[in-house]
This record gives C-alpha cells, structure tokens and sequence, in this order.
C-alpha cells in the first residue's frame, strides 16, 4: 500500500436504499466523484490526493459496481435511482452543495443531475461525456458515431455480453484499458487486476450492464433541456475510439458559464492517462472567480 493509500478512508452509506461503498480524503467543501463504466472509484486515485488538499474527496462507486450493493432489477439502474443516489450522498455526508465531477457514465448522471438538482451544486466538471442533448444529436444524424456506439446496442443483449466479458477472469476489462490508452504506460499491471477484481465481484457485470439496459429513455428524452447555469468545465481526451469530438461541439449553446479543455494524444481514460494536466485545468478551473 503507497503512502497515499495510506490517507485514504473506505467507507459506506446508505441513502435512496442503497449501500454504496465510497473512498474518501480531506476536509473542506465535498467534491464528489462519480466514475464511468467499466471502473470503479480506482479510476479516480490521481485526483483524490490532489483535491483532497482544499475538498473532503467523495469518489464513489455508483450503486452495482465493486463494493457497492448490487441491486438486481433492471429497472433499479434507471436514471431517476442514480440522481437520487447523488443526492442522497450530499445530503447524508451533511451537505447543502458540492462541486460535482463525472467521466464517462458518471458524466452522463453530472450532466442530468445539473439539470435536475442546479441548486445542489457549485461548479460542474465532466471527463469525455458529451451533454446527453448532443450526444443523442449524434446517434441520430452521425453515422460515424453510430458505428462506434455499437456496444450500446450488443450490451442489450441478455446474458452474452455479460459471458463474454467475464470469460478469463474479466481479461477483456484490462483489454478495454490497456487497447484503448494511447501511453499504455498510464496503466499498470496491479491497475488493469482492480478493475478486473471489481468487474469479477459476484452480480457486477450484469449491474453494469444494466445502465446501458436503461440507456435509451435518456437518449429519447422529449422535453427540452434548460440552459444549465452552473459553471462547468468539460474535459476531452481527443482519441478517444468511443465518443467523438464533435459531440462536443455547440456545448456551449448548453451552457450559460462553459469552458472546454481538449487534450491531444490522449484516450477516453483522460484523467487516467494524463493525470496532472486534468488536475492543473480542474485547480484552474475551481480557483477562478465565477462570472
């Protein structure tokens, strides 16, 4: 165990009757971290020490992944249960607001949990998750980006994905790390088994399969989506093989206070591979002074 593990504290809540397992580390304002598929809170251990210095650090794992509880329904995956997720952990851990940051399927619920919940939060920062209204945009009018959503549409399927992703204990997990990255460096030997080890828990897979189960609600979503007024900052790993960057483009139509930062040679993994880079446009980011 590194010293910075040493600092960190493991620990659970129980809030919108789930119990969700959370690592923690510092005391100030709550930063909460919500991860992408297929990860866990590791995916955050470059930012928790960092941000720990100014924020009690928050990063959760969302409700069926690693050592959070697995519910079985699929229709416990639903977007409406991971909001109430959220804000269930910021009122529980005694807090009226925190600064909210998500990557990848922890994006897509900061993204309607800023549209839902604007009063609970200070500043909003997402990791390679386009807005949810642009990224609907381009399934229905990009061919590109619907060849590369296929998994969306496999991982519909009952009980396949969930054999072949756990063939050779979880192997294609690390696969999905270690192909994607553009440094393979970024990811370690001891990485790329946590995140199979978590993947492996008994029910995990097929908990997280079931937010893509659950996917196409949010993308044929019918109101329309207010201008979002808290601040945000949206972070792109430009190689990134699963979303491309033009979802990204027109953000700011979105969003009243928006920033965007892009990082060339870099995957989906962006916090990941080039950790002090989306460590230094976070501390940017959070220490301006809001318009």
């Amino acid at each position: 165990m590194s010293l910075l593990e040493t600092a960190w504290q493991h620990e659970f809540i129980t809030t919108n009757g789930v119990r969700l397992h959370y690592v923690t580390q510092g005391e100030g304002p709550l930063m909460l971290m919500l991860h992408g598929f297929p990860e866990f809170w590791y995916s955050w251990r470059h930012q928790i020490p960092e941000f720990a210095k100014d924020y009690k650090v928050v990063a959760l794992d969302l409700r069926g992944y690693n050592d959070s509880e697995k519910p079985q329904d699929v229709n416990a995956y639903r977007m409406e249960e991971l909001l109430g997720d959220v804000e269930g952990v910021i009122r529980a851990l005694g807090y009226e607001r925190c600064v909210l940051v998500g990557h990848d399927w922890g994006g897509a619920i900061a993204w309607f949990f800023a549209d839902r919940f604007p009063q609970l939060l200070d500043k909003l920062i997402v990791l390679n998750l386009p807005h949810p209204a642009k990224f609907a945009e381009g399934l229905q009018t990009n061919p590109r980006q619907l060849l590369r959503s296929w998994y969306i549409f496999f991982f519909q399927l009952p009980w396949l994905p969930e054999f072949l992703l756990g063939l050779n204990d979880c192997s294609a997990i690390a696969d999905a790390f270690s192909q994607m990255a553009i440094d393979k460096s970024a990811f370690a030997p001891t990485d790329l088994q946590a995140f199979q080890n978590a993947a492996g828990k008994p029910g995990a897979l097929t908990a997280m399969l079931n937010y893509y189960r659950n996917v196409f609600p949010i993308l044929t979503r019918s109101r329309p989506w207010n201008i979002l007024e808290v601040p945000t900052l949206l972070i792109w790993g430009e190689e990134d093989t699963a979303l491309g960057k033009e979802l990204t483009h027109g953000t700011e139509a979105l969003v009243r206070d928006f920033q965007i930062h892009y990082i060339p040679n870099c995957s989906h993994w962006v916090q990941q591979e080039r950790p002090e880079l989306v460590n230094q446009y976070m501390r940017e980011f959070l220490d301006r002074e809001i318009k």
